[in-house]
This record gives structure tokens, C-alpha cells and sequence, in this order.
């Protein structure tokens, strides 16, 4: 099988001083990171660019791409996204210096599925005003989440296709909203509803239905499919669909991540 050429980037952290404190040198490194964490959204952001060299404008309307993120990717590291094709798509990793921080893999299925109309979607309750602390009852399975709905601008999107080093001209040349900036909605989904601790987002599985484009109102409808254990950590589920103008449906997406880590609740043990 060949090799797509390799994507090569010198990793950013958007989020140094973001609410979630995993992405700040010093509270990464009194929990045993070397820094602050490059948000996984951003790593999701760099593994892109294969499937959309591959495929092109085909796969942000009809792809599907899974990624798991396995260690930490830092500011001002390089990063090299590489891509072998596979007899059903390609098979996708991210190293940082020698060491494996995500891999995944991505497809173009021959024809878009059907997704639910906006209209059998979950309700879209609005983020709440006063966020509970994140635990196993305010993340309990079945909750409705939701976010304000937001419009993304070409200010806004250039300045992101910069952040995440982003070479490929399709975005601000037709307009599209780059798949890291739509995953980062799904955080919202997440980090607008509860009261985090620093907490690690740990992959996404992501199928896409059609473009988001800039002025479109995005809006997120979801719902936390399972809150469970796992080596010590709390981790959430989230089964998310991310809707343009309240009628079509971009993309959907189940989303994890560790919303309590071990370190945390021993040392409040």
C-alpha cells in the first residue's frame, strides 16, 4: 500500500489560558506532564489535512474519521501526521519527537448515509447559566446537552487555519469551516454544561454529512451515552450532531474524554 507525503507542523497551544488548566505549563506539570497539553481538537485538526489531501472537499461532506489520542502532543514541539492507504481508507498517525501521540484512521464511504432530519433530533437545550460540578449525576447517561449557537466568521476561521499551521487552501478559498474548529463545538458540549477540573479529551469518532460554512449558525445536539471508570479515571461518552441553521445536519460525532483524572481524586482521597 503507499504513503501519502507526510504533514509536518510545529504544534500550538491555543488553549494555554483556556478554563481547562491541563493545557497550562504548571498545573500539566504538577500532574506529571512536561507542559501544557495541545488541546486533542488541535491534533484531531492535524490529522485532517491527510484525509483532505486524499479525498478533498468529498471527504468534509460525506468522510468518516476515528482518532485516538495516546500521548501528549506540546507548544512549539513537531508534530508529523502520516498516512498509509489501506484497502478501506487510510490508516493515520501523529508523532511528536519519536514518541506516538494519536493514531486513527479515515474513510470515504461510497455514498453519504442518511442522517436524522433536525427535527428528530434531541431538543437543544441551551448551555444552563449556573454549571454543576462534573460527576456521575450531573453527567449522567441520557442528559440532553446543547451549546449557544455560534457563527463562525473568515476572521475567525483564517485565524484558526494559522494556529493549526493549516496549508491546504480549500478552507479559505471555498469558505468551509475547518473540521478542528467543528470539534471544538463538541467541546463545548461538554465544557458549557458542567464544572470541570482539568480534564483530557481522548478521541472522537466524527462522520460527516455535509459542509459547515462560514456564516452558517452552528448549534450542537447530543446527549452523554455512558459515564464509567477506567484505570483509576472518570471518563464520559458523548453522542453529539452538529446542525447548520437549524436544518442540516454537518456531521456526527461520539466524543470522549477524561473528565476526572486519577490524580485528581486520589490526592482529594
Amino acid at each position: 500500500m503507499s504513503a501519502l507525503a507526510p504533514h509536518t507542523i510545529e504544534a500550538f497551544n491555543l488553549s494555554s489560558t483556556s478554563e481547562n488548566r491541563i493545557h497550562d505549563d504548571t498545573v500539566a506539570q504538577s500532574l506529571g506532564f512536561t507542559g501544557g497539553l495541545v488541546p486533542g481538537v488541535e491534533v484531531y485538526a492535524y490529522a485532517c489535512h491527510q484525509p483532505v489531501a486524499r479525498w478533498g472537499e468529498a471527504f468534509l461532506t460525506r468522510g468518516e474519521i476515528m482518532c485516538r489520542f495516546l500521548k501528549p502532543v506540546y507548544d512549539g514541539r513537531i508534530a508529523t501526521v502520516e498516512a498509509d492507504e489501506t484497502p478501506t481508507g487510510l490508516d493515520i498517525t501523529v508523532k511528536s519527537e519519536g514518541v506516538l501521540c494519536a493514531t486513527g484512521s479515515a474513510a470515504l464511504p461510497p455514498a453519504a448515509k442518511v442522517p436524522l432530519l433536525p427535527a428528530l433530533l434531541p431538543p437543544k437545550p441551551p448551555a444552563p447559566e449556573q454549571r454543576e460540578p462534573a460527576s456521575i449525576s450531573s453527567l449522567a447517561v441520557g442528559r440532553p446537552l446543547g451549546i449557544r449557537p455560534e457563527t463562525i466568521d473568515r476572521d475567525r476561521l483564517a485565524t484558526y487555519l494559522e494556529a493549526v499551521r493549516e496549508s491546504d487552501p480549500i478552507y479559505i478559498r471555498e469558505g468551509i469551516v475547518h473540521p478542528g474548529l467543528l470539534l471544538r463545538l463538541c467541546n463545548s458540549a461538554l465544557k458549557d454544561n458542567v464544572l470541570l477540573a482539568p480534564w483530557i479529551h481522548t478521541g472522537s469518532k466524527v462522520r460527516n454529512f455535509a459542509l459547515a460554512r462560514v456564516g452558517d449558525v452552528l448549534t450542537v445536539r447530543g446527549k452523554v451515552a455512558a459515564n464509567y471508570e477506567s484505570k483509576g479515571h472518570r471518563l464520559v461518552d458523548l453522542d453529539l450532531t452538529l446542525v447548520a441553521n437549524d436544518q442540516t445536519v454537518v456531521a456526527h460525532v461520539l466524543h470522549t474524554a477524561i473528565y476526572q483524572l486519577r490524580h485528581l481524586a486520589e490526592a482529594r482521597a
